[in-house]
C-alpha cells in the first residue's frame, strides 16, 4: 500500500481545507503564494501543508490527560491481578478467574474497532470523554459488587471504556504532536503503561490485605479519571474530523452495524468455546462444537461483509491487506497474550506456592515491570533516533521468548534469583514490542485512516489476551485436578480445586502441603508453557513488518493531517 499523500503543490492552500474544519493557525491562513511573484520553487509546498501544532505548554497538559487515561486503563488490567485471590475466597468462585480478566478484554476486543469507527465520525474529545465516563461506571460497578456475577458485569462495562480510551490516546496525541517525535511520546507511554503495572500490584495489594479491602482497587480508578477529564475539557480543542460532515444515515451506514452483530456474537462464541471445553465441558461435547462451529460460520459471514462493504466496512480490505498492518496485528495478539496470562498466573504463583500475600506478590512483580519501563523508554529513544522500528520489534520477540521459557522451570523451592532474573528478561522484550504496531500503523497508513489501525492493533492485543487467557485457565484446571489426584483422593482434590490460591496451606495437612504444592506448581508451569509458544510464534509476524522510517514520513502525513484530518485548535502557532 502507498502511503504517500497526493501532490498538492499546485493548489492554493485554501483547496486543501475542508469547509467543514475550522483553522486557527497563522501560518495556514496566509500560507497561498503567488508563483508569479517569483516566490523560490517548493516555497509554496512547504507553505501550504505546513502541520503547526499546538504550544509546547499545551502539548505538556494534554500529554499529561492522555498519560492519566492511559495509567487509569493499565492500572485497573493490572492490579486486578493481585486482588482475584482475595476475590476468589470471598466470591468462592476460583472457576470464574478466567472471566474476571476476559470479560474486561473480550468487551474491549468487540467494541474496539466500533470505537475507531466513530473517532472518524465524530468529534474526537467528546467520544474520548464518553469513554472515560463509562469505564468509570464499570469501575464503580465492579467496587460495589455483591457477588460474582456482578463483578464480571462490572468488568465488562469497563472493559468497553477502555477499548475507547486506548484507541483515543492515539488518535488525540496525532494532532498535537509531530511524527518523529512521537515515538518518544508513544514510548513514554509505554513506560507509563509499566509504572500503573508497578503501581498496580502495589497498591491492590496494599488494598487487598488492609480494612479497605479489595474493592478499592476499584474506586481508585474514580478520582484518576476525573483529573484526566477535567484537563481533557478545558484544554482539549479539537476541529471536527473530515467525515463529520457526513449526515446522519450516512454516519450509520459506515458504522457498520451488519458486520458488528456478527462479529460480536462470533468472539464470544469462541471464548466461551474455550472457556468451557475441558472443564465444563468436554472438547466433544455437543455444546462446545456448537460454539466453534458458530464462530467459523459467523467469523466468515463478517468477512464477506467487510470485503463487500468496502469503505462502509469497519475494517476496509485496503487496510487489512496491508502487510505491516496483517504483521502488527497478529503481533499485537502475541504481545497481548503472553503478558495477560503471564501476569495473572505468575501472580498466583507468588501466593499459592511462595505462601505470600497480595502486597507481597506485588513487590515481587517489580522486576518484570520495573524491566518493562527501561525497555519501553529506549526503544523509543531508538525509533526516534534511528527511525527504524522493526528492529525493536525483532528484540521483542527473542527476549519475550527466552523469558517466558525460563519461567517454565519455577519449581516449589526456585528462589529469587531464578524468578527475578527471568522476568528481567520477558520484560525487557514486552518493552521493546508493546508500542511499535500502533507506531508502524502511523507510518504505513494515510492520516484518515490511522484511527482504524490503532483500532486494529489495540483490538489484537486484547483478543489475543481474552483468547490466551482462556487458554491458561483451561490448561490450568485441567492440569490442577488431573496432577492433585496423583498425590491425595480424587474427592479432597475436587475440594481443592474449588477453593482460592491464597487457603492452600489452611486447609491441606502439613503431611502433604509438599506434594500438593509440587502438583499446583506443575500446573502453573503449564500456564507458562501457553504463553512461552506464544512468545515463540510472535518471530514470524516479527520478520514480516516493513523496515519503514517515521522520519522519512514524517513530512507526508504532516500534509495528510493538514488536508484531511483531525486538527488542535489554538490561539497562537508555536513557532
Amino acid at each position: 500500500m502507498n502511503s504517500k499523500a497526493p501532490d498538492t503543490t499546485d493548489s492554493p492552500a485554501q483547496d486543501n481545507v475542508n469547509p467543514n474544519i475550522e483553522m486557527r493557525h497563522e501560518k495556514t491562513q496566509s500560507a497561498t503564494v503567488d508563483k508569479s511573484d517569483g516566490a523560490p520553487p517548493g516555497s509554496e509546498e512547504k507553505s501550504e501543508n505546513k502541520m503547526e501544532y499546538p504550544p509546547l505548554r499545551i502539548v505538556a497538559l494534554l500529554m499529561a490527560a492522555l498519560y492519566l487515561a492511559m495509567f487509569l486503563v493499565a492500572l485497573d488490567r493490572i492490579i486486578i491481578s493481585t486482588a482475584i485471590p482475595k476475590i476468589t475466597d470471598e466470591f468462592k468462585s476460583i472457576d470464574d478467574i478466567g472471566w474476571y480478566g476476559s470479560a474486561y478484554v473480550i468487551a474491549g476486543c468487540v467494541t474496539q474497532l466500533p470505537f475507531g469507527r466513530l473517532y472518524l465520525f465524530y468529534n474526537n474529545k467528546l467520544v474520548f470523554l464518553a469513554a472515560i465516563v463509562i469505564f468509570e461506571v464499570g469501575s464503580a460497578l465492579c467496587g460495589a459488587a455483591p457477588n460474582s456475577i456482578a463483578f464480571i458485569i462490572g468488568r465488562a462495562l469497563a472493559g468497553v471504556g477502555s477499548s475507547g480510551v486506548f484507541s483515543g490516546v492515539i488518535v488525540i496525541m496525532i494532532p498535537v504532536t509531530p511524527l518523529e517525535k512521537r515515538p518518544m511520546y508513544q514510548g513514554l507511554l509505554g513506560a507509563i503503561f509499566g509504572v500503573s503495572s508497578v503501581v498496580g500490584p502495589l497498591v491492590g495489594g496494599a488494598f487487598t490485605t488492609s480494612y479497605l479491602t479489595w474493592r478499592w482497587c476499584f474506586y481508585i480508578n474514580l478520582p484518576i479519571g476525573a483529573v484526566s477529564m477535567l484537563i481533557v475539557v478545558f484544554f482539549l480543542h479539537l476541529s471536527p474530523p473530515q467525515q463529520a460532515a457526513l449526515n446522519f444515515q450516512q454516519k450509520f451506514i459506515r458504522m457498520d452495524l451488519i458486520g458488528n452483530l456478527l462479529f460480536l456474537p462470533s468472539i464470544i462464541s469462541l471464548l466461551l468455546a474455550l472457556q468451557w471445553g475441558g472443564t465444563t465441558f468436554a472438547w466433544n461435547n455437543v455444546r462446545i462444537i456448537v460454539l466453534f462451529i458458530l464462530f467459523g460460520v459467523l467469523l466468515m459471514c463478517w468477512v464477506v461483509t467487510q470485503v463487500r462493504g468496502n469503505e462502509n466496512a469497519t475494517v476496509p480490505p485496503r487496510i487489512f491487506q496491508q502487510r505491516t498492518i496483517i504483521s502488527g496485528f497478529c503481533f499485537s495478539a502475541c504481545i497481548g497474550g503472553v503478558m495477560l496470562s503471564m501476569s495473572y498466573y505468575l501472580s498466583i504463583w507468588f501466593q499459592a506456592i511462595d505462601g505470600v500475600d497480595a502486597l507481597q506478590s506485588g513487590i515481587r512483580n517489580l522486576a518484570f515491570i520495573l524491566a518493562l519501563i527501561v525497555s519501553s523508554i529506549l526503544a523509543g529513544i531508538f525509533v526516534s533516533k534511528v527511525g527504524y522500528y522493526s528492529p525493536c520489534v525483532i528484540v521483542c520477540s527473542i527476549l519475550m521468548s527466552i523469558g517466558t521459557g525460563l519461567l517454565t522451570t519455577l519449581r516449589v523451592d526456585s528462589g529469587g534469583t531464578e524468578w527475578i532474573g527471568y522476568q528481567v528478561i520477558a520484560g525487557l522484550g514486552m518493552g521493546f514490542g508493546m508500542q511499535q504496531s500502533g507506531l508502524a500503523a502511523q507510518v504505513v497508513l494515510k492520516a484518515e485512516d490511522v484511527p482504524i489501525g490503532a483500532s486494529l492493533m489495540f483490538f489484537g492485543q486484547q483478543l489475543g489476551g481474552s483468547i490466551f487467557i482462556c487458554v491458561a485457565e483451561t490448561v490450568f484446571l485441567q492440569q490442577q485436578e488431573s496432577n492433585l489426584q496423583k498425590v491425595i483422593p480424587a474427592d479432597t482434590a475436587a475440594q481443592l480445586v474449588g477453593i482460592g490460591a491464597t487457603e492452600l496451606r489452611s486447609v491441606v495437612p502439613p503431611g502433604l502441603l509438599q506434594q500438593v504444592l509440587g502438583a499446583y506448581n506443575e500446573s502453573i508451569d503449564h500456564t507458562f508453557y501457553v504463553g512461552m509458544s506464544v512468545a515463540c510464534v510472535s518471530i514470524i509476524p516479527a520478520l514480516l513488518f516493513e523496515w519503514k522510517s517515521v522520519k522519512g514520513h514524517e513530512r507526508t502525513h504532516d500534509n495528510e493531517i493538514a488536508e484531511n484530518g483531525t486538527k488542535a485548535v489554538f490561539g497562537k502557532t508555536r513557532r
